[in-house]
């Protein structure tokens, strides 16, 4: 859950149900991905939950305890194989998430380093022998003294040997941001009686959530009724969509869903946006 996002979210509306929804390893291995993906619903990023949920269903039990063992699970990283094994196992490595990356880059004044580079400084100042408290100490400081935009250096326990300390600004150098595609769609809730038809997604952003369907062309208007225009904005993608709805003959389409039932599944943001007009 971590991954991609940050601590308080995850705190606050996703970990302490996840758990008590899936206490075990066991528990999440017998679950219908439709019941992980209804979990996580909210969270983004998907895959994370279905790479998870295949990770329960490989193991059943226990997790391996050593970071090469963890780094061949799915949706598992050289980070987060560390982290495991380290916090959980008492594996003496190192950890790279992105407040130890801006503490590194800030402390050897590098702009640019590639992974290989990140993990080479890593090991160099990481202490062995208090691993544990180390990598925790390094995620603390990342996250409220060597922030990314006001960092508080004359309180760093690294102030006296950091070679960016007097611009630390510069380190690492800002990223370029990639301009986001804009996605214009007309979706339509089609409906038959009090019964709402939603489709399974098959591309990766969603895969495994249920959806309205979504055209790339203009509908004729005097087919739809028009309810209004939805807003959603993505990683890498600006959604702009009209929404409409269209009662259909049932045997149009195949899932129909009412409103209890709808409860029960995972929608997207944009799905349940388009659902709160209809």
């Amino acid at each position: 859950m971590l991954q991609q996002t940050q601590v308080k979210t995850v705190l606050e509306r996703f970990y302490f149900q996840f758990l008590e929804k899936f206490p075990t390893l066991e528990s999440l291995s017998q679950a219908h991905e439709d019941e992980v993906l209804k979990a996580w619903e909210g969270l983004g990023y998907y895959t994370r939950a279905r790479n998870l949920h295949k990770t329960a269903q490989m193991l059943k039990t226990a997790l391996p305890q050593t970071a090469k063992e963890l780094l061949e699970l799915p949706g598992i990283g050289p980070s987060t194989s560390h982290a495991i094994a380290c916090f959980a196992f008492a594996e003496s490595l190192p950890i790279l998430d992105g407040n130890v990356k801006r503490i590194l880059y800030r402390y050897y004044a590098k702009e640019k380093a590639n992974d290989k580079e990140l993990w080479s400084m890593s090991y160099e100042l990481f202490e062995p022998d208090f691993a544990y408290e180390f990598n925790q100490a390094m995620m603390d400081i990342g996250s409220s003294i060597c922030t990314r935009t006001k960092p508080k250096c004359e309180i760093c326990p690294f102030e006296k040997k950091c070679l960016g300390k007097t611009s630390p600004l510069l380190y690492p150098q800002k990223k370029v941001k990639k301009k986001k595609e804009l996605r214009e769609r007309s979706l339509v809730i089609y409906t038959f009686e009090n019964k709402i038809a939603l489709f399974q997604n098959e591309n990766n952003l969603l895969k495994g959530l249920w959806s309205f369907k979504q055209y790339e062309d203009e509908l004729d208007e005097d087919e739809y009724i028009y309810l209004n225009s939805i807003k959603h904005e993505y990683s890498h993608i600006s959604l702009r969509a009209k929404v409409y709805k269209k009662e259909v003959k049932k045997e149009e389409f195949k899932n129909w869903f009412d409103e209890e039932s709808i409860d029960k599944i995972a929608l997207s943001k944009a799905d349940h946006k388009a659902l709160e007009l209809f």
